[in-house]
């Protein structure tokens, strides 16, 4: 499975957020720990312990946004 994580960045730090879950999302002073609060809480959501592997793929950069692929086998 293949979902979209969204990385803003803002003036006090960084938001992230995957769509198409409602709610998890995060905020963050650097990027590697909204990233990293996001993927747990999405580990809460599928319900997954912390060693499920999930690999993050850049997929492109638009100004101060970053869109992420999530991928997984659930």
């Amino acid at each position: 499975m293949v979902l979209d994580l969204i990385v803003q960045q803002s003036d006090d730090g960084y938001s992230t957020e995957i769509p198409s879950i409602i709610g998890c999302e995060s905020w963050a002073h650097n990027e590697d720990d909204a990233i990293t609060k996001t993927l747990e809480l999405f580990r809460f959501y599928i319900q997954v312990d912390m060693n499920f592997k999930i690999k993050i793929d850049l997929a492109r950069k638009e100004g101060l946004r970053k869109v992420y692929k999530i991928i997984f086998d659930k």
